[in-house]
């Protein structure tokens, strides 16, 4: 999937990567935009070896070559970097223009020390996100809940013997699965959610959670209690705990008659309780 991202009313061509759902984005489209050289690839290459005499020697390990359409229509070969790279080589070009994104980088490199002494200032700054977005309180606490209820997932399959990305990618999808019927992906059509960035759980009605979080938390028991090792006896775990999911959303769905799955998405959710709120005022 291919994109372009816009920057003072210039193009950055980028690129979704779907096996580490990162983007990847052109770095000579950067660099023509933050130092206003007439020669991009050759300020590249200037810049590549001062990077590696200043110690980033990892440096072609983050760097990918993408086929990306230039001015002719053609497509070439092109330096690309993920955003927690591209950052990196910001930090090197001396020009005014890349002075707010290296005081944005102290910014944030402050705020994750701070959070590091005070684990609580991360939690706060999640809510205060979601706050802004436009997510009930109610919303919140359960969303936050189902994060700390993951994190304990992802660390007992960590724990495990269990390969990160991939695997835990295949035994969410059953948990989903087992619980839902659909796997994340299948989730995220349901509910029309085309950006690849875009986050399934922050699009889940209240329900959706509940039992998001309880597929999970029994995924969690199931393997501790079995001490679990390996991919195969975890997949069991997360298809038997998605089971205990799937189970009880099926029964409160036989006593109310409505279905847990929907598809509405974040912006309708919002929407609708701002026309309830506007309702209740009147």
């Amino acid at each position: 999937m291919s994109n372009i991202k816009l920057f003072e009313s210039k193009k950055v061509r980028s690129q979704w990567n779907e096996h580490e759902q990162k983007w990847y984005f052109s770095i000579i489209d950067v660099i023509e935009i933050l130092t206003d050289t007439e020669n991009p690839r050759r300020y590249w290459s200037d810049l590549k070896r001062k990077l590696k005499k200043e110690g980033f020697v990892e440096l072609y390990d983050f760097i990918v070559q993408l086929k990306m359409e230039a001015s002719d229509g053609k497509k070439y070969l092109t330096d690309c970097a993920n955003a927690e790279a591209l950052l990196r080589i910001i930090q090197t070009i001396p020009s005014q223009k890349a002075e707010p994104f290296k005081r944005w980088l102290a910014k944030v490199g402050y705020e994750r020390l701070e959070e590091i002494e005070n684990p609580e200032l991360a939690t706060k700054r999640i809510r205060e996100t979601y706050k802004i977005k436009g997510y009930s309180d109610d919303w919140i606490e359960k969303r936050m809940r189902g994060i700390a209820v993951r994190d304990e997932l992802t660390d007992e399959w960590k724990k495990r013997g269990l390969k990160e990305q991939k695997e835990y990618s295949i035994l969410t999808a059953e948990i989903s699965r087992a619980t839902f019927g659909m796997t994340p992906s299948e989730y995220k059509k349901l509910k029309e959610l085309n950006k690849p960035t875009d986050n399934l759980r922050d699009h889940m009605t209240d329900l959706e959670l509940i039992f998001t979080m309880l597929g999970e938390a029994s995924t969690t028991e199931i393997a501790r209690n079995r001490d679990a090792q390996g991919f195969i006896e975890n997949f069991t775990a997360a298809h038997e705990g998605g089971t205990v999911a799937g189970n009880a959303r099926k029964e409160l769905e036989s006593k109310t008659g409505a279905k847990v799955v929907t598809k509405e998405n974040y912006k309708e959710l919002t929407e609708g309780k701002k026309r309830k709120q506007l309702k209740d005022k009147q």
